[in-house]
């Protein structure tokens, strides 16, 4: 396969329809057997939803054998089974024997993904990932018909989804691209073949698979080597390296953000903040009043509005459509318990993301107080201790009225006690709220962070059951 972009061909069409010739040509099979009478409703590695008509590709991975399920697939209505492995029971199903089944699938949406009419936008860093997909998609959802990635599926296995499962009238395809091991953004490239290119920031995330900081930038980057002739690429300005980092793979990468590193277009003017964090700004004449709250938010927000513009949407109309979303899913999601305001950000954490928490956190509501519970910060390898301990070092300088340190933040936080912020430690999450119980009053602000495996979520029922409508009666 080759690198796409702009300038792309689109060889099947937007009437495109899965047939065995064309499974055959995505995967490199001979074509010569091809049966004619054989077409595919569509494409799926879920032996659960699979309907009649569908082409099944059974994927293996450490905790599910798809091979297991081929059967279970056939009797729902597969008529064809991509495989890596002997299989029995296929009956009628055609059988599509490949080396990789997880290569095989990327390798159909990649065929796919070439029939589609639609632009696509591929957004990749090491955090803000989700919420500058939700905002592009919004941004060009106001003069694009749009589909955009469900939830985070930003795998080598979310990514093929979304491109087989993009319906073909639409205009643009927004698609989050994750990696947590080399080599596998330079795969979801190939997979994808972004026309626009978002890489939002990149920082220690992943350091298990990735390496080093520098290794994990390299490995972002991979992103703007695989684009094809006339697609752009538009960055975050941070960290401070990663412009000319980019412009040295893309000489004409557009480059948003705060510093004097940003495009004079991309940087955001006339600037308001309000009490809780929410920013409003002028761009292109037009005046942007973001629902999530914190500097980063505004970043996400130029991007997005770059690419909106890279496909020509009105610039007042994509500004206007930015103030329609708010974070949800655990990303900074603000829930009130009672007279609680809780802050929970549940679904990611690492070094950069969790100081942005705590900023954004102390920034808001002055004068009430405010309470941080943080949770390990996972697949951080060998700097995992160092690195939890710079992060504290970095919540004990805000000005935060309570630091409950959970899991590896407890370890760091072994042996200190400052007055202010007053620092706890207790290892387990659910342990520890009993801690946490005697330092809140109940108007406090409560910022939940940790990575997902973490499942510091797991606190809200409790924070509810004690200052919730039931704990007020």
């Amino acid at each position: 396969m080759s690198g796409g972009g702009a300038a792309a061909k689109r060889s099947v069409g937007p009437t495109f329809t899965w047939t065995d010739a064309h499974v055959r040509e995505a995967l490199g099979l001979r074509s010569d057997p091809a049966r004619a009478d054989r077409r595919y409703r569509s494409v799926s590695s879920d032996s659960r939803s699979i309907e009649e008509g569908d082409l099944f590709v059974a994927l293996s991975g450490p905790r599910f054998e798809g091979h297991d399920f081929v059967a279970d697939a056939v009797a729902s209505g597969a008529r064809g089974v991509v495989v890596s492995r002997p299989v029995s029971e296929t009956g009628p199903a055609v059988l599509y024997p490949v080396l990789d089944t997880l290569v095989a699938l990327g390798r159909l949406a990649r065929h796919r993904r070439d029939a589609l009419p639609a632009a696509v936008v591929g957004i990749a860093g090491s955090a803000g990932k989700t919420s500058t997909k939700e905002l592009a998609a919004a941004a060009l959802g106001a003069g694009r018909r749009v589909y955009a990635t469900r939830a985070n599926d930003n795998n080598r296995i979310g990514v093929p989804q979304t491109l087989l499962a993009a319906p073909a009238d639409r205009e643009a395809v927004v698609v989050e691209m994750g990696t947590s091991e080399r080599g596998e953004m330079a795969a979801l490239t190939e997979i994808a073949a972004p026309d626009v290119a978002l890489l939002v920031t990149v920082g220690e995330e992943h350091l298990e698979g990735l390496g080093t900081r520098d290794d994990a930038v390299e490995e972002e980057l991979d992103l703007l080597r695989g684009l094809g002739a006339g697609a752009r690429a538009i960055v975050g300005d941070t960290p401070a390296d990663l412009p000319e980092r980019a412009r040295a793979l893309v000489p004409a990468a557009r480059v948003a953000g705060w510093s004097d590193r940003a495009d004079d277009d991309l940087r955001p003017r006339d600037v308001a903040v309000d009490m809780w964090g929410y920013h409003s700004f002028a761009w292109q004449g037009a005046r942007v009043q973001l629902r999530m709250a914190g500097r980063h938010a505004v970043v996400n927000a130029l991007l997005a509005l770059a690419a909106a513009e890279e496909l020509g949407v009105d610039a007042a109309s994509a500004a206007a459509a930015l103030g329609d979303v708010e974070p949800r899913g655990m990303r900074g999601e603000i829930r009130h318990v009672g007279r609680l305001g809780v802050i929970v950000d549940c679904y990611n954490a690492n070094p950069q993301s969790v100081r942005v928490a705590l900023d954004l956190l102390e920034a808001r509501a002055p004068g009430t107080r405010k309470v941080a519970v943080l949770g390990s910060m996972l697949e951080l390898g060998a700097r995992s201790g160092a690195l939890h301990r710079e992060v504290l070092e970095h919540a004990l300088a805000r000005d935060i009225d309570v630091l409950l340190a959970t899991g590896a933040f407890a370890v760091a936080a072994a042996g200190r006690r400052p007055e202010r912020p007053r620092l706890l430690a207790e290892a387990d999450p659910r342990a520890a709220y009993a801690l946490l119980r005697e330092h809140l009053e109940g108007d406090e602000t409560v910022l939940l962070k940790g990575s997902r495996g973490v499942a510091l979520e797991r606190l809200l029922p409790l924070l509810d059951l004690d200052f919730g409508a039931a704990g007020e009666g």
